[in-house]
């Protein structure tokens, strides 16, 4: 549903960059060192910007280190009925989430989109117990279908598809959080978890 922003190695310099959405595959652990703007799983670096990517050569045969740079990017794509978005939760009430959206598939967008996840349209199964605080975050980066244009100041998102949800979170503390199951992420440093609603996101 997303491609993964790949780059590669510029003798000497710094690499060309690619642009990427939070989720995307970067490279691997044994390649490079994770910076701004990336986290680790599972031994991949993964990025958790809407930017493009950069590798900083090191000295004396270290990893290079790669980050993130968000920059604007003119684009006249406007998000479709059927598109899968990347957005960012502002707030939440008991029965919606608003966010707004960054990118539509693997494009960032000049200027951002409202949009709305409402509590009915968060998961397939077990409608009954789905509950938006559980599922999401202010600050969370979410990976969802425009299922409606909505009014005219919001668009209808779904993240009831099991790869669709939260890609990129953060806990309390501030530590980027990893995913544990499809409900549920946690802290790396102080082992707490914290409920979600988990995209399956193709590693």
């Amino acid at each position: 549903f997303i491609e993964c922003g790949m780059t590669t190695m510029a003798q000497g310099t710094e690499v060309e960059a690619t642009w990427v959405v939070p989720g995307d595959r970067v490279g691997a652990v044994e390649d490079m060192t994770a910076g701004q703007g990336t986290y680790v799983r599972n031994n991949v670096v993964h990025a958790c910007l809407v930017g493009q990517v950069h590798l900083e050569p090191a000295a004396d045969g270290a990893l290079p280190t790669v980050s993130i740079k968000t920059k604007q990017q003119t684009s006249n794509v406007v998000p479709t009925v059927d598109a899968i978005v990347t957005c960012r939760v502002l707030t939440i009430t008991p029965r919606m989430a608003r966010v707004e959206i960054l990118c539509v598939g693997s494009t960032p967008l000049s200027s951002t989109y409202k949009g709305i996840v409402r509590v009915q349209d968060i998961r397939l199964k077990e409608l009954a117990k789905v509950k938006v605080h559980t599922s999401f975050r202010p600050g969370d980066i979410v990976l969802a279908r425009v299922i409606s244009l909505g009014d005219a100041k919001s668009y209808y998102l779904s993240t009831a598809e099991d790869d669709l949800g939260v890609v990129s979170s953060r806990s309390d503390a501030g530590e980027q959080l990893v995913p544990i199951s499809w409900e549920m992420m946690k802290c790396p440093v102080t082992g707490a978890t914290t409920p979600r609603k988990v995209a399956r996101v193709v590693i």
